[in-house]
């Protein structure tokens, strides 16, 4: 087993929250896969990076040596902003969550490593955590985790095996430019990375332009409700990448979102006695189903909030579409026009 040691300043203090997404896909893009993944990014050979590299992240610095060639991913997503470069990674996670047709990855994922003509790599579970053994067994050159919620001990561990590529900032608070960004300038592809986020930048302008129905819209994304119990409500706030998405689609947050948004938090909750709060919010977008918003139309308070009264509630369900609310470089090219479709649609009832 190949091992690379890292010297590494640790000074970060990380908080300890979990990150579960969830949801619904549409099936019409099924069949649109090569479509929606050449259009992405040509396949970028790059050669102008000048070695060693060095990259700054949360835990310090990180130093690679030599042009990777062996790229492991751990954590959400990392993996496909090599797939999107045009490299097929040695090891990244199985999805568990929205994954559809039990292959263990995005439909998105499949169809740029079919387009690639890669296999299924190595994919490792990390249902309950990193699996080391299974990243060390991969024997990569550099490991993508820009997007990540790595704790110090993971970051240490892994940096045992070969260098990382941590997050930049609190966990789970990247923006898919920042997973863009650290990750491609690890693989010594930074210059790929920027046209990239150039494309993406483009075709999101594209699509905000053509709705301006849900231009300044207040939307609220609800992680979790329990239909039994309706006493406190957890939502995400602006620390985000789903709620700073819907700030690059032109939509806003409600204050008392924002507030929670401090010490690098990502989540945060409201009791039922602050439910008022939520009278100036437009849209509610939440994961369940009918049961739950028959549940929300009944209970003695949300059933009074205007977004619940004129039905301006997206749902996402366990599926692509809801785990693509989380955007990522090759899931935004794919449900881009139907989830904005569903902001509309939603952005209309509340008018």
């Amino acid at each position: 087993m190949r091992r690379t040691r890292l010297s590494c300043a640790i000074g970060l203090a990380v908080m300890a929250t979990c990150f579960m997404p969830a949801a619904q896909a549409h099936e019409s893009h099924s069949s649109q896969a090569d479509t929606h993944t050449s259009s992405l990014v040509s396949d970028v050979t790059e050669t102008t990076a000048q070695y060693p590299l060095t990259i700054q992240h949360a835990f310090g610095t990180t130093v690679i040596e030599k042009k990777p060639r062996r790229i492991a991913t751990v954590a959400w997503a990392n993996h496909e902003v090599p797939l999107a470069l045009g490299v097929v990674p040695v090891g990244f996670p199985r999805q568990a969550f929205g994954d559809d047709d039990g292959d263990g990855m995005m439909p998105w994922v499949k169809a740029r490593l079919d387009e690639l003509g890669g296999d299924a790599a190595n994919l490792y579970d990390e249902g309950d955590g990193i699996d080391f053994e299974a990243v060390a067994a991969s024997e990569p050159d550099v490991i993508l985790a820009a997007y990540s919620g790595l704790s110090e001990a993971d970051y240490n561990t892994l940096s045992k095996i070969a260098p990382v590529v941590a997050r930049p900032g609190p966990r789970w608070s990247s923006s898919w430019r920042d997973m863009i960004r650290l990750d491609s300038a690890g693989m010594g592809m930074a210059a790929g990375g920027e046209a990239l986020i150039e494309r993406l930048e483009a075709q999101v302008a594209e699509n905000v332009a053509s709705h301006p129905e849900i231009q300044g819209k207040s939307i609220i994304v609800i992680s979790h409700i329990d239909p039994t119990n309706l006493s406190r409500i957890a939502f995400y706030n602006d620390n985000d990448a789903r709620v700073r998405f819907f700030h690059e689609l032109g939509m806003v947050s409600p204050q008392f979102v924002t507030e929670t948004a401090v010490d690098g938090r990502f989540a945060g909750q409201i009791s039922a006695e602050r439910l008022d709060e939520l009278a100036d919010v437009d849209i509610v977008l939440t994961y369940g189903g009918q049961a739950l918003v028959d549940r929300l139309n009944e209970h003695l308070l949300t059933s009074r909030l205007p977004a619940i009264q004129q039905d301006a509630v997206v749902l996402l369900e366990n599926g692509p579409m809801g785990t693509a609310a989380n955007p990522t470089p090759l899931s935004i090219p794919w449900v881009l026009d139907d989830y904005v479709d569903l902001l509309s649609i939603a952005a209309n009832k509340a008018d």
